[in-house]
């Protein structure tokens, strides 16, 4: 009862504070927004606010400030760049701007947690667009967790940021939207930052009566989505599943990792080939080459993908990977089985640099990242 008590103080006082500095807060647009954000997600909502500045016989935003975290990057951040463009004030985490001069607090893929002195600084809070249907994948990377675990119906949630703890404020407004088939992590971004970007001016249009209206987030249906490590993006060619693989591929794409080889976008299940496949004895990982179709067809837990395009050094076509590493090593070694020669899964701590094999067979360490 004390603790309950000396919080409310805190945060009365936190309050009276803000109200001090700033003067009482706006009843109606047009409001005094910071944002905060990092990525291409975020940006589309940076455009949506920025847009909501022109001049018009209503505006929805007076004041536009951007919070973003401090990169190396030789591209930089896309809010950075957004920001930029548009001539915004731009702060980088941990400094946040002037203290008490905005009304509402935007956060969008920011990945740093708000401390409550910081929230309380806003009359409305801080609204999070975060691209789920909460309470399912609370975290970093919902969008990736989605297409990975096959999920055929996901979202967006606008919600009250919560101090000490991601993702799990109010709801304020929520949509579902259907993952169109095939699709993959990058493309469904672009289309929950288009809705989450909707979503926000809407909510904005209407801010007080909104807050209102939230609903606490159910208990039940909670998962969480952490970054992604390399150790999610290696494909274990012995306990995923043809669908599992390909969902891995559209979740978490290519990128270019040093001596080892990679799958790249071109990725095709393949459980109709083995069909033209002797499967006896034929071991997860084994890779054999189909000519027709100029595919490398490697074995999995239930079935095959199908590979069309490898990095190793370089990005190689499956029938360039054919001729440069299969074909003479099938050569040299033509007495020993098809499955002698293989793909492995990485083995992260035990990294060394990709080779062919004498007679104890052709090992390929492979990865979808």
């Amino acid at each position: 009862m004390r603790g309950r008590l000396l919080r409310a103080w805190r945060e009365g006082a936190a309050a009276a504070r803000g109200l001090a500095e700033r003067g009482a807060p706006r009843g109606k647009p047009p409001w005094r927004v910071l944002f905060f954000g990092t990525d291409d997600f975020a940006a589309e909502s940076l455009r949506a606010l920025e847009a909501a500045r022109e001049p018009r016989e209503e505006p929805l935003i007076d004041r536009l400030e951007v919070v973003t975290l401090p990169s190396a990057l030789p591209r930089g951040l896309p809010v950075k760049n957004c920001a930029k463009q548009f001539q915004l004030p731009t702060h980088d985490w941990p400094d946040t701007g002037p203290s008490g001069q905005f009304d509402v607090g935007v956060v969008a893929s920011f990945g740093r947690l708000l401390s409550e002195d910081l929230i309380l600084q806003f009359p409305y809070g801080v609204l999070n667009v975060h691209p789920s249907y909460l309470p399912r994948w609370r975290g970093p990377a919902p969008i990736v967790h989605a297409v990975l675990h096959g999920d055929t119906v996901t979202g967006v949630t606008i919600m009250q940021i919560k101090p000490k703890r991601f993702d799990v404020g109010p709801i304020i407004k929520q949509e579902k939207y259907a993952v169109p088939s095939q699709c993959t992590a990058k493309e469904l971004e672009v289309i929950l930052s288009k809705l989450g970007a909707n979503m926000l001016i809407s909510v904005l249009k209407n801010l007080p009566e909104s807050l209102k209206n939230t609903r606490e987030q159910p208990n039940e249906g909670v998962t969480f989505a952490p970054k992604v490590t390399i150790a999610v993006s290696c494909i274990k060619w012995e306990e995923q599943t043809p669908e599992q693989i390909l969902r891995l591929q559209r979740a978490i794409g290519a990128t270019v990792r040093q001596n080892t080889v990679k799958v790249h976008e071109d990725l095709l299940s393949s459980n109709s080939s083995s069909v033209l496949l002797n499967e006896h004895g034929i071991v997860p990982g084994s890779v054999l080459y189909h000519k027709s179709s100029q595919t490398l067809v490697v074995r999995c837990k239930e079935g095959w993908v199908g590979v069309k395009t490898v990095i190793l050094k370089k990005r190689l076509t499956a029938a360039d990977f054919y001729n440069g590493y299969l074909h003479p090593w099938f050569q040299q070694n033509s007495k020993t089985l098809h499955g002698d020669c293989r793909f492995h899964t990485l083995k992260l701590t035990t990294v060394k640099k990709t080779e062919r094999k004498g007679n104890g067979g052709a090992q390929f360490k492979t990865k979808s990242a």
